[in-house]
Order: C-alpha cells, then sequence, then structure tokens
C-alpha cells in the first residue's frame, strides 16, 4: 500500500513539474527551436524561419490579450525579437551580418531581462515561480508577502534575472566576435555551441538564487527545509 501511495506521489510530483515548465517552455524554448530547427535543420530562409517562430508568441499574446486582458511579457518579448529579426534579415547580404544577426536573438531577450530587474519587475520571475511554488497555496502566498515585504527576498528575485540576462547578453558578445573572427564553416556549428553552454551556464548560475528564494519561501510557511 506504502509502494502504491509512494508511486502515485511520485507520479503527481512529475505531472507538476511538467506543468511548472510549460510556462516557459511556451513562451522561450518552443519559438527557439521552431527558429533553429527550420532554418538550421530544413533549410528554410531566415525570414520564414522566424516568421514560423513568431507564430505560438503571437497565439500567446492575442489569447492572454483577449481572455485576461494582460500581456505575456515573455511571449511579447519573443515576439518582438522575432519581428525585427526579419527587418534585419531584409537587410542582411553579408553572410557574417547574418550570423552575427542571430545573435540578436540572445542580446535583445538578455537586455530585456536585464533592464527588467533594474527596474524592479524582474522578467524571468514569470518563469521561475512556478517551480518554487509548484501549484501550492501555502507557497504561492508566502511568495506573495516575502515580495512585497523582503528586501532580501527581492534581491534575490532580481539576482535570478541578472545571471540569465548577462549569460544571454554575453553569448551575444561571443556569437558576434566569433561571427567576424572564425572561420565561416567553424562559426555555423559554433553559434550553437554558444548558444546551448549559454543556457547551460544559466541555469548553473540562476539555480544559486533559485535555491535560496526556495528556502525563504519554504521557511516563510512554516515547513521544515528539508521539505
Amino acid at each position: 500500500m506504502a509502494v502504491i501511495t509512494r508511486n502515485a506521489a511520485d507520479e503527481s510530483g512529475t505531472e507538476q513539474k511538467l506543468a511548472n515548465l510549460r510556462p516557459l517552455a511556451v513562451d522561450i524554448a518552443v519559438p527557439l527551436i521552431t527558429y533553429y530547427a527550420a532554418h538550421s535543420v530544413f533549410g528554410l530562409s531566415l525570414v520564414a524561419s522566424l516568421t514560423l517562430s513568431s507564430v505560438v508568441p503571437a497565439v500567446r499574446t492575442v489569447h492572454q490579450l483577449l481572455r485576461e486582458r494582460s500581456l505575456n511579457a515573455l511571449a511579447v518579448l519573443m515576439l518582438v525579437v522575432n519581428v525585427a529579426g526579419i527587418g534585419l534579415s531584409m537587410l542582411a547580404g553579408d553572410p557574417r551580418l547574418m550570423l552575427a544577426k542571430d545573435g540578436a536573438v540572445s542580446s535583445v531577450i538578455g537586455v530585456s531581462i536585464l533592464v527588467s530587474a533594474f527596474a524592479g519587475r524582474p522578467m524571468m520571475t514569470a518563469g521561475l515561480r512556478p517551480f518554487i511554488v509548484k501549484g501550492q497555496a501555502a507557497r504561492s502566498a508566502a511568495w506573495d508577502g516575502l515580495a512585497a515585504t523582503s528586501a532580501a527576498f527581492r534581491r534575490q528575485e532580481r539576482n535570478f534575472s541578472l545571471a540569465w540576462g548577462s549569460v544571454l547578453v554575453t553569448e551575444c558578445a561571443a556569437r558576434v566576435i566569433g561571427a567576424y573572427t572564425v572561420p565561416l564553416e567553424t562559426m555555423v556549428w559554433l553559434g550553437t555551441v554558444f548558444l546551448v553552454g549559454a543556457i547551460v551556464m544559466g541555469i548553473l548560475i540562476g539555480n544559486i538564487f533559485a535555491e535560496r528564494l526556495a528556502e525563504q519561501v519554504i521557511a516563510e510557511t512554516g515547513a521544515p527545509a528539508a521539505a
């Protein structure tokens, strides 16, 4: 009986984790994967690839605007990035400029995240909060309370976004420098390595601040730290 209960709890936990991942995956991962798959795997033009990757953010933005009369910051950001990318693609005739242009995705996202952090409305909170709150009312209330009253909590929340923003801007700089200093044949695959490396670094560095936020939220609920 205990085994059955444990298995059911594990399945429930897995489903919750997947549900927590969904907003971040839909707003950022799906558009990026669509773009790189269309452009690098299927060989579509930059404009066509960016247009395809704009579909999900556009639908998400319109849906939330009509249903909730609010805007999803991440979805709007990806949409703006793609539209800007389409404009740049039409101007890019130099192959090195085209490679450097791919860094615009990281730079615009990174700079926007940094600006949101310094403005006191960290953009990455939308993707981080579900991981920590896990759909629990007590944790949700604890998060809201800490965000309103604790400067230390807001500082860690800001640091999480600063970490991701800094990593993405650095990835953009590396891509642009590489586009004009590394052989084109090498840079075609090295750009992907830069992107994957940036994501890994973002996870590793961001996790430091995410753990601190989780500890504060759990402590605020009065639950044991081991929970």
